[in-house]
């Protein structure tokens, strides 16, 4: 696979471990200078060595929370001119909705939402200059279908497509540098819009939904002649009432993690 990434700078958050740690691992197969982040020195640096070894890449690493506004700047300071950046970093915790106070509310919400918003902000200037760049959102299928058990997390999944999905309007369909992920099991429903072209929200479903649905082909409602249709199709009359399908997204991703 040839991603065409060489030599471009990426930074992954929250990448030591799980999701971040293989997108940080593919990027660097590709060709690509990767930043790995976490809170924790001793682990930033355990994985940067693991991965050099493993990829033969150039692979750094930056220590710090950026939930924080002031490690955020330092790390666009000592890596200028980030050219993808994978906003993986996110928190989440089982809990009733009458247990989550104000202070954790606004805990997830700086560290899933804002670390991610702060950092396009800061890196947007240089894919500007360089005329390329893209901008990632790990967000979840927790975005659409809100757990009940943990509310406050779907809450800030679903500020994630927002804002890619705002930023697909912002920029021309083709020029645009955001897209959202959504994580969850196949055959579950998702929907992610980041199409400019129609208004609609597009639903985002797994091959198997999609082969399901195709199988039967449902004629239109409306018909200028309804007993050719009953004639046509007897069972017509016991069919409850659908509506119209919708069309796809042009960068509507389903992704199973």
């Amino acid at each position: 696979m040839d991603l065409q990434l060489q030599d471009k700078l990426a930074l992954v958050t929250g990448s030591t471990a799980g999701i971040g740690r293989a997108i940080a691992a593919t990027l660097a197969r590709e060709g690509a200078r990767v930043i790995l982040n976490w809170r924790s020195r001793a682990s930033v640096d355990q994985v940067v060595a693991t991965l050099r070894t493993e990829t033969g890449a150039d692979v750094r690493g930056f220590a710090g929370d950026l939930s924080i506004a002031a490690s955020a700047e330092q790390l666009v300071r000592e890596h200028p001119g980030i050219q993808i950046l994978v906003n993986n970093l996110g928190i989440f915790e089982p809990k009733p909705f009458e247990a989550i106070p104000d202070a954790d509310w606004l805990r997830f919400f700086d560290v899933n939402v804002l670390s991610g918003v702060r950092l396009a902000r800061l890196v947007l200037p240089a894919m500007r200059r360089a005329n390329w760049g893209r901008i990632i959102f790990i967000s979840s299928k927790s975005g659409v279908q809100i757990p009940s058990e943990m509310v406050h997390y779907g809450v800030t999944k679903t500020a994630q497509l927002a804002v890619s999905r705002a930023w697909r309007k912002r920029w021309p369909a083709r020029r645009s540098p955001s897209t959202a992920f959504c994580r969850g099991r196949p055959g579950r429903a998702a929907w992610v819009s980041s199409s400019t072209r129609s208004p609609r929200r597009a639903a985002c479903r797994s091959p198997s939904s999609r082969r399901s649905s195709s199988r039967r082909r449902v004629p239109p409602r409306s018909s200028s002649d309804s007993r050719n249709l009953k004639r046509s199709h007897p069972w017509w009359p016991t069919l409850p009432a659908r509506s119209p399908r919708r069309p796809p997204a042009r960068r509507c991703v389903w992704m199973a993690l």
